[in-house]
């Protein structure tokens, strides 16, 4: 079958509200382009992290797109547990589970890959579908819309030029603290800046190790609920966290999404 008969996979960014009240939500059209949405509403066929989020967003899109055909219509496909668990990045992976999910695309079907929150594959499973994509000859198409790491990085005044996303680090405290110093010695060699997530009940513990692990001089800046009304971003020399605990008790108060990050 030639290239030009095969559908394409479009990597289609969710909004960053995942998660939060209805009352906390934004309108899609306030952070999704037009475009973007009129892409989304003409996919049929998809493969996803969470099927009911994934069909909450749609609905969302309907209204403002029709969509192709009705919710109940949509192929929905999840990806693995392994995949949310142990991540499909590496070059190990076997790709054979991906290609299969893909065979609508082979058809000529488009196929739309979407995450709970953001651009898939990146902080989120999904890589293991590009790769397979790319090793059947599909086009792969990325959509626009918002990518909390760089929104955060953006509004951190660190580093833009040479940075690295760290995802999560251990959930003991102490193993944790070590990661730190050793992440700031990076920083502070490099000037890479490095970024990190956390779960929202655990964001509270990971930033009072930060800003007791990190040296005084050090940057940290922390962004939390990006793209909500709600939305700030805080960022000090690490001296400056110290003296006012407020501050971190009065950004994270809410428990919702986070992003980490220090350099220099």
């Amino acid at each position: 079958m030639s290239t030009a008969a095969k559908g394409k996979l479009y990597l289609v960014p969710a909004p960053l509200d995942f998660g939060c009240a209805d009352d906390q939500q934004t309108l899609i059209t306030d952070t999704i382009p037009s475009g973007t949405l009129k892409a989304t509403s003409q996919i049929k066929h998809w493969i996803c992290e969470n099927a009911k989020s994934t069909r909450a967003v749609l609905k969302r899109v309907a209204e403002h797109y029709p969509l192709i055909c009705t919710l109940q219509e949509m192929a929905i496909t999840e990806l693995t547990r392994e995949a949310h668990k142990k991540g499909d990045h590496t070059a190990a992976s076997d790709n054979t589970a991906s290609k299969a999910l893909l065979d609508k695309a082979l058809q000529g079907f488009d196929i739309g890959l979407m995450s709970e929150a953001g651009m898939p594959a990146i902080a989120d499973p999904g890589s293991s579908i590009v790769r397979a994509a790319h090793a059947l000859g599909l086009e792969v198409v990325p959509l626009v819309g918002p990518v909390s790491l760089l929104l955060a990085l953006a509004a951190s005044g660190l580093n833009g030029q040479n940075f690295a996303f760290n995802g999560y680090l251990s959930q003991d405290s102490a193993a944790r603290k070590l990661q730190i110093q050793a992440f700031e010695r990076l920083a502070l060699k490099t000037g890479q800046t490095q970024i990190f997530i956390e779960t929202p009940y655990r964001n509270a513990a990971l930033l009072a190790d930060m800003v007791t692990t990190l040296q005084p001089m050090s940057r940290l800046a922390c962004s939390v609920g990006l793209t909500l009304e709600s939305a700030k971003t805080l960022s000090l020399l690490v001296k400056d966290w110290r003296t006012n605990k407020a501050i971190g008790e009065s950004l994270l108060g809410s428990k919702l999404p986070a992003i980490f990050s220090f350099g220099m």
